[in-house]
C-alpha cells in the first residue's frame, strides 16, 4: 500500500539539489485499502491564490488505474475532494499521472493518461473548465495520441515565458514483451492544446539504477536551468517500485541524471 506523501513545491539550485526528506513528511491522501499494488499518488500540485490544488491517481490490483480525483487545501496537507473522473468516463483501460494547470486565462486543464482497451498503448486527453470541479470527462479531446510505435502518458506541463512546456513518458511498443521500457520526451505548444516534439530529454544510463526507464516526475525551471526529479527502475520487475532521481540540464530538453544513486526509495 502507498499513501501519497507532502513534497518540496520546488527543487533547490543544481549545486544545492536536496532529496524529500521522509521524516518531515505528512500523509495528505490514504491508499483506499490495504496490499500490494493498492495506492494513491502520481501527484500534480499547484497552487492558487492562497489554496493548493492536487490531482492523483487511485490504483487497485484488481482495477489498476481506476480513477483520478482533484482535490483542494487551504493548507497543503487537509484536503477535499472536489471530484473523481473514473476510467469508464474516459474510456479506457486504466489512468495514470495526471497533470493539473491553470491558464493565465483562468481556465482549469486536467490532463489524463489513458490506456488504449485491449493494447500497450496509453494517449494522453484533456479536459477544460472554468472552476476546477466543473471538469467534465465527456468533453476530454486527445491531445497526445502515441501512434503504433509509441505510448505516451504520464505529463508533467509547465507555463514559462510565453510557452507552454510538457516532459512526459514514451515508451516503444515494437517489442510487445517490453513495453514498461521508457524514456522521457520533450515538448512545446503555444496553446497546450497542439504540441511539437523536440526529442527525448532524458534517457536511461546502461548499467545504471535507472537502466530500464525515466520518467520525469516534477521540474523548475529557472534563469540558470533547469532541476528535475524523476522516476526510474533497472529491470521490469522494479515496474511497481520505482525509486527518485535527479537531474539537472541548461534546456528543458536537456537532461541528465545526477549522481549515481537514487534520491529517495519506498522502504
Amino acid at each position: 500500500m502507498h499513501d501519497e506523501l507532502t513534497a518540496p513545491a520546488t527543487l533547490a539550485p543544481p549545486a544545492t539539489l536536496a532529496p524529500p526528506d521522509p521524516a518531515s513528511a505528512v500523509v495528505v491522501k490514504r491508499a483506499a485499502g490495504p496490499g500490494g499494488q493498492t495506492w494513491v499518488g502520481s501527484p500534480s500540485a499547484i497552487r492558487v491564490g492562497a489554496e493548493i490544488f492536487l490531482a492523483y491517481r487511485l490504483r487497485d490490483p484488481g482495477r489498476r488505474g481506476y480513477a483520478v480525483e482533484v482535490a483542494r487545501s487551504a493548507d497543503g496537507v487537509h484536503f477535499q475532494t472536489l471530484l473523481a473522473v473514473t476510467k469508464e468516463k474516459m474510456r479506457c483501460e486504466s489512468l495514470e499521472r495526471p497533470a493539473l494547470v491553470r491558464t493565465a486565462g483562468g481556465t482549469w486543464r486536467l490532463y489524463l493518461s489513458c490506456a488504449t482497451f485491449g493494447t500497450k498503448h496509453w494517449r494522453v486527453e484533456l479536459i477544460e473548465a472554468s472552476a476546477p470541479d466543473g471538469l467534465d470527462p465527456a468533453a476530454s479531446r486527445v491531445v497526445l495520441p502515441g501512434d503504433d510505435a509509441r505510448a505516451v502518458k504520464d505529463p508533467v506541463v509547465l507555463w514559462r515565458s510565453g510557452l507552454w512546456h510538457l516532459w512526459a513518458s514514451v515508451h516503444p511498443l515494437d517489442d510487445p514483451g517490453h513495453t514498461d521500457r521508457m524514456t522521457t520526451g520533450y515538448a512545446t505548444s503555444s496553446d497546450g492544446v497542439a504540441w511539437t516534439w523536440h526529442g527525448t530529454a532524458l534517457s536511461p544510463r546502461p548499467g545504471e539504477w535507472d537502466a530500464r526507464g525515466v520518467r520525469v516526475a516534477a521540474v523548475r525551471l529557472t534563469e540558470d536551468g533547469v532541476t528535475a526529479y524523476y522516476d526510474g527502475r533497472a529491470t521490469a520487475a522494479q515496474n511497481c517500485e520505482e525509486r527518485t532521481g535527479a537531474a539537472v540540464g541548461p534546456e528543458p530538453g536537456m537532461l541528465t541524471a545526477v549522481g549515481a544513486c537514487p534520491v529517495a526509495e519506498s522502504a
